[in-house]
């Protein structure tokens, strides 16, 4: 193709000008080609547009057509320069269709972009904060959140968002600081963290963030991003720091006790070169026998951290699915526990359903 059309941009390949030539003198390409010196199939190429010029050939051509070398080195200039500039509008404009399937402002509330209107601004913004070369890194399913790419339902718009989010949460544990990384302490550290479930986040939150910090552990809880799907992430940052994100997607204490054990679950297993991610969707994460694992084994940890197994077991037991709201409370003030957290566990396992009028046992949390 010797011409290239974009919008209002248009390159013309220094072969739209032969064809002129060769119309103009009455000529075949068959007869160019031999006057050339090339074979008939090397002209065909050169006059659609499929080869480049080269500055043997604007000597040829220069001698054939009686014209300058400086005028076919000219045309040739003028479409490479104006083939880049096409390629750079074509590159804005899809990043500028990026920018719109996210919450720009979501970015510009943390305070890590600035406010700015034009759509190609927040292209240059974002791609700066997340450090990539292109807003499409973001939109490739094996970037930062790996997705099965057999997943029909999964979009685009999902898996950008949840690799964006993945990313702020790096970026901000990056610059936080903590001391090495010390499994011992932190498992030490676990019953102290558990007695926090019943006290109010504007006393636990401080103590959390400052007890996992001298763990080693960056703690970052991020306001829920639209399309995101994200629940929290586990990622180290070398061997002696780790960051750990959740998002406040649902606000029920009980999902924030359960997501923020089951990441420490994760922080405990050490997978220091793998980046682990829980979203909602879990069939349409990529993930191996591995993975799977840590997975069960990260749920489990949360769910016999928050309630004993044996405790739990026996509670089960002995109500026989005739819950009530003084039996619940009863078992929390055994535990010490939150009773809402005792009642997701309920919903969980089957033995509550989620439109149970026993959710009035549920609390949300503001973290700020």
């Amino acid at each position: 193709m010797n011409k290239i059309e974009y919008q209002e941009l248009i390159a013309f390949h220094p072969g739209y000008y032969i064809k002129d030539y060769i119309d103009e003198q009455g000529i075949t390409q068959e007869e160019l080609a031999k006057r050339l010196q090339k074979t008939p199939k090397y002209v065909s190429d050169l006059v659609n547009g499929k080869i480049n010029l080269t500055e043997e050939m604007v000597s040829r051509l220069s001698i054939v057509f009686g014209t300058s070398t400086k005028m076919w080195l000219n045309l040739n200039q003028k479409y490479i320069e104006k083939r880049i500039e096409i390629e750079k509008q074509k590159r804005i404009d899809e990043e500028c269709e990026l920018v719109r399937k996210i919450d720009y402002k979501f970015w510009v509330e943390l305070g890590v972009v600035k406010a700015v209107r034009s759509v190609s601004e927040k292209v240059q913004e974002l791609q700066k904060y997340f450090k990539v070369s292109s807003l499409k890194v973001l939109a490739q399913n094996d970037f930062l959140v790996q997705y099965r790419t057999s997943v029909s339902e999964m979009k685009d718009v999902n898996v950008i968002n949840a690799n964006a989010w993945v990313q702020t949460a790096i970026n901000i544990g990056t610059q936080m600081d903590v001391v090495s990384f010390d499994k011992k302490k932190l498992l030490e550290a676990i019953p102290e963290i558990r007695d926090m479930t019943v006290q109010d986040p504007s006393i636990f939150y401080p103590k959390l963030k400052t007890l996992l910090a001298s763990c080693g552990v960056a703690l970052v809880l991020l306001p829920n991003l639209k399309n995101c799907g994200v629940n929290g992430a586990v990622k180290w940052l070398g061997k002696d720091k780790v960051v750990l994100a959740l998002n406040d997607r649902r606000k029920y204490a009980d999902t924030f006790w359960f997501a923020l054990f089951h990441e420490l679950g994760h922080v405990l297993q050490q997978r220091i070169k793998v980046l682990l991610v829980s979203e909602n969707n879990k069939e349409s994460l990529e993930t191996d026998n591995r993975n799977q694992r840590l997975e069960i084994e990260a749920d489990a940890f949360s769910r016999n951290i928050l309630i004993p197994e044996i405790d739990y077991e026996q509670f089960v037991s002995a109500n026989q699915n005739r819950f009530t709201a003084e039996i619940i409370k009863e078992f929390a003030d055994r535990i010490n526990i939150l009773p809402g957290i005792i009642v997701g566990r309920l919903q969980q396992d089957k033995y509550l359903s989620y439109q149970t009028n026993l959710n009035s046992l549920k609390i949300k949390y503001m973290i700020v």
